[in-house]
């Protein structure tokens, strides 16, 4: 269930998409018939709250903290909701909703991670999962062979999704109606905001599975190829400065979405922050956990800094 956020510091506009042949397809796809929640996701599949005035180059985002489960999606697989939730970077759309509050925009995904995987390139997909489909000639990407492809083949722990393969015009459907939108929407806004401040700063923010003395926030910039080497230090010291033990790139050095946008010498410059799920989560009920509250005022804190610390970065 999806739920309003709206706080009278900022607004909540909802894209809509104009893929309503898509939309028909989606439907039909349905044994149990027209599916509402696919419908509306359909319509809205991503968020974008923004503040009444922006003030700062940042744009962040929380692509795999989508919670809304049509009935026709976990119907074809072999899994339930909550093991289909293993994917989710589960209320991280939460943890960074002061966002807006410090003059910033928030974009966020309304699909699971499960259903479809924006921080991976549009061709990450294996052909062996749909009818019809033989092994490619060339390797798969070490991504898709692990069944984390845009088209996601396993939940974490690498359990199967479905027990069949998928109807070829699934994944050109999932691409058209979800994946397209949300890039197409996020370059817009990247735009809009490098035009406004000659500059722009993603932050793709994420979460990560708990590690035995591991750190409580991995930041990944490309190995400093996303970014600016004086935004890697200003966010790590602040974050730092707020009681995070931070890694840098190890193991998670940013994704798709990190390399693709990241474009330092243009001016653009990404970054990514993977939040440790031990910190907030109880990922066996996959609900708030006792830390949650802490976590998230912590991170409100570090947002309110980055964005005030924002004189432009240069340019490498």
């Amino acid at each position: 269930m999806v739920h309003s956020r709206a706080r009278p510091e900022f607004r909540v506009e909802t894209l809509m998409t104009e893929s309503v042949s898509a939309g028909s397809a989606a439907v039909s796809l349905s044994s149990e018939g027209p599916d509402a929640t696919l419908a509306a996701l359909i319509e809205r599949p991503v968020t974008i709250t923004q503040p009444r005035v922006r003030r700062a180059p940042f744009v962040f985002t929380s692509p795999h903290s989508g919670d809304a489960y049509a009935p026709s999606f976990v119907a074809s697989t072999r899994l339930d909701r909550l093991a289909l939730r293993r994917s989710e970077d589960a209320f991280v759309d939460e943890l960074f909703a002061s966002v807006p509050m410090q003059g910033a925009l928030l974009l966020s995904a309304r699909f699971p991670r499960a259903y479809v995987d924006v921080n991976r390139a549009a061709n990450e997909i294996d052909p062996v999962m749909f009818e019809g489909g033989t092994k490619p000639s060339v390797p798969l990407s070490a991504r898709v062979a692990a069944g984390l492809g845009v088209i996601p083949k396993v939940v974490r722990d690498g359990v199967e999704i479905y027990g069949k393969r998928l109807p070829p015009e699934e994944a050109a459907f999932r691409l058209e109606a979800f994946y397209r939108p949300y890039h197409e929407t996020l370059e817009t806004l990247l735009r809009q905001t490098k035009a406004q401040f000659s500059q722009a700063i993603l932050v793709d923010c994420h979460s990560m599975p708990p590690v035995p003395k591991g750190h409580d926030i991995i930041i990944g910039d490309r190995h400093g190829s996303a970014c600016a080497p004086e935004l890697s230090a200003r966010v790590e010291g602040i974050l730092k400065g707020e009681g995070f033990s931070v890694g840098r790139n190890s193991p998670y050095a940013g994704g798709f979405t990190t390399s693709h946008y990241g474009q330092p010498k243009e001016g653009v410059h990404a970054i990514q922050i993977e939040v440790n799920r031990g910190l907030y989560l109880d990922e066996k009920r996959m609900e708030r956990s006792s830390g949650f509250t802490a976590c998230r005022e912590a991170l409100a804190r570090f947002i309110a800094r980055i964005v005030d610390a924002h004189p432009p970065i240069s340019r490498n």
